[in-house]
């Protein structure tokens, strides 16, 4: 899906389900004085840069930083797992969104995650192994994205990420603490054990692997394109990895793979201040979430309050909580139930919700409203999720690409195909079908597409100029880092880079979380007075940014808790 953005446009929000009169064309983005890559993994960026000195598109360098964080990275993700891609062209000024997340297969029914007593497994039960395995979509959104928007040949986007797999790679030190912590897991999963252990144990940080498996699929997918990964001998050794696995073995099918389609989908959009932010609409549930934090704390002076003023991390606390609450109780697969996503982002309706937030004290109890066009539901519990990767590139053209990849849990299912590491995606389902007698939004279905927390955004002046793009890794917290990220940028004045390095709020079922060994931790005890229970603890966060300064110059920007980094062209 498209849209064109424009100055004179009506309220953006209306975008998200309302066909409306196409949009005034907007003139040629001006062109970008430069390019620029950012990735979690310097090698990646390495790779997307290489691709843009050669030529290739914004589009280009995404798909060649997936391919190789498939390689480099993966723990996190790969094209055994799925993802969202936001693009933004040129020449056209037509913002697009392709959604390849996975999607349960035909064996799957809204009881898998049930014992025998009725009662949801525990997670530690239901991820590893067949049960937690979703139909892969990052290459069929990879090929999709290509044919719109690609400029180099196919096969060329494979070269880096090859070599490699062929060449072998050090370990990096968030791969080899996830190896670790695993090692207790893998004495099930012997396949995946010969990939990555030495001697019979996780090897050290700096150990030199190989994936020669991998490199072969490579090179078979970029000489025959995404068929060598959904039908014929690949797509029988995924079925079979599944359905004889050592631990929760549970049937996937050839038919299964081959039928995957990537989807486009409307990107979500609303104004925030003086910009425009959009992101991905269901079965993301990032840009609705995003912008009901946005749209709640918008008529608190968070930009002369500042950084470093407890009322503003109150506010945003208490925005926040309030926006999950709506997220667990009616965001899902758009293409099985109703989600009322123009009313989530209605400025009525987040009015009503921002008037619930008080400057004297906390909430305590953060209850989901029920936005215009909603349907009776109860919330669900959330799932955890740790692996994932964001990437974005820029290219002299002006097309802004912001992708974000998942394999969901550390090395996703602990199951191995042609050296693919294959996701946990459908953990991310609600694992109780049905609460208080009402069917549960994101509850398993065959076919469908778990709910995401996974936000990529790209931001507009009002001039509908793109000037800002993020993304990030750290499941549930993906939402809060990017909404962080963004008003510490357009409130607080922090460049991209600031933006993401700042600490973050988050929460659990007590109450309010900040981020361990931040500026935040001053933040405790005034918001204690407030009424909030509040803990510190690390928080595993990483995202990757870009923006356009002034000058017309484009600055990525890599989250300093990783080891990613931004590189220009």
């Amino acid at each position: 899906m498209t849209f064109r953005l424009s100055a004179a446009l009506a309220p953006l929000a209306l975008l998200a389900t309302t066909a409306l009169a196409p949009a005034p064309l907007l003139a040629r983005t001006p062109v970008a004085l430069n390019a620029t890559v950012s990735a979690a993994d310097p090698r990646a960026a390495q790779a997307g840069q290489e691709i843009l000195r050669k030529g290739g598109s914004a589009t280009d360098a995404a798909i060649a930083m997936m391919l190789t964080l498939g390689v480099v990275e993966p723990h996190n993700s790969g094209i055994g797992g799925g993802g969202f891609l936001m693009h933004h062209d040129g020449d056209t000024g037509l913002l697009e969104s392709i959604d390849g997340r996975e999607t349960a297969p035909a064996a799957a029914r809204p009881d898998r995650f049930l014992g025998p007593d009725g009662k949801p497994l525990p997670f530690v039960q239901a991820w590893p192994g067949g049960y937690s395995v979703g139909v892969p979509g990052n290459l069929r959104l990879a090929w999709d994205a290509h044919r719109k928007w690609g400029k180099l040949p196919w096969a060329d986007l494979f070269q880096p990420a090859i070599k490699l797999a062929e060449d072998g790679y050090e370990l990096g030190e968030r791969t080899a603490t996830a190896l670790d912590r695993l090692k207790d897991i893998w004495k099930d999963f012997p396949e995946i054990q010969s990939y990555f252990w030495v001697d019979g144990a996780p090897p050290p940080v700096g150990t030199l692997l190989k994936n020669p498996p991998l490199a072969a699929l490579y090179k078979r997918i970029a000489a025959e394109g995404p068929d060598a990964f959904y039908h014929g001998d690949n797509a029988q050794a995924i079925a079979k990895a599944v359905t004889d696995a050592p631990r929760n073995p549970v049937p996937m099918t050839m038919a299964d793979l081959a039928g995957y389609e990537a989807k486009a989908r409307k990107p979500v959009c609303g104004k925030y201040r003086a910009y425009t932010i959009c992101g991905m609409g269901p079965a993301s549930a990032g840009g609705v979430t995003v912008l009901e934090i946005l749209g709640m704390v918008e008529r608190f002076p968070l930009g002369q309050w500042g950084k470093d003023d407890p009322r503003s991390w109150h506010v945003i606390g208490e925005a926040m909580q309030l926006a999950y609450a709506d997220r667990d109780t009616w965001l899902g697969d758009p293409d099985f139930v109703s989600v009322p996503v123009a009313g989530m982002i209605d400025p009525a309706y987040l009015k009503r919700r921002s008037a619930m937030i008080r400057l004297d004290r906390s909430l305590r109890a953060y209850e989901p409203g029920t936005p215009p066009g909603a349907q009776p539901r109860t919330a669900a519990g959330p799932q955890p999720e740790v692996g994932t990767s964001h990437f974005v590139a820029v290219d002299r053209n002006g097309d802004v690409a912001s992708w974000t990849s998942t394999i969901e849990s550390f090395f996703g299912s602990q199951l191995v195909a042609n050296g693919v590491i294959l996701n946990n995606e459908l953990t991310d389902f609600s694992f109780a079908p049905e609460k208080d007698g009402k069917p549960v939004a994101n509850r398993v279905e065959p076919g469908k597409r778990p709910l995401s927390s996974m936000s990529p955004t790209i931001v507009y002046d009002d001039k509908g100029t793109p000037i800002f793009t993020v993304g990030a890794a750290g499941g549930r917290t993906i939402i809060m880092q990017v909404a962080k990220a963004l008003i510490a940028h357009f409130d607080w004045g922090l460049s991209a880079q600031e933006s993401i390095a700042h600490g973050l709020i988050y929460y659990n079922k007590d109450g309010l979380v900040l981020e361990q060994g931040t500026a935040l931790e001053a933040m405790k005890a005034p918001l204690e007075k407030l009424g909030h229970h509040v803990t510190l603890s690390p928080l595993g966060l990483k995202a990757n940014a870009a923006e356009r300064t002034a000058d017309g110059h484009w600055v990525g920007a890599a989250d300093p808790r990783s080891p990613g980094v931004s590189l220009q062209e």
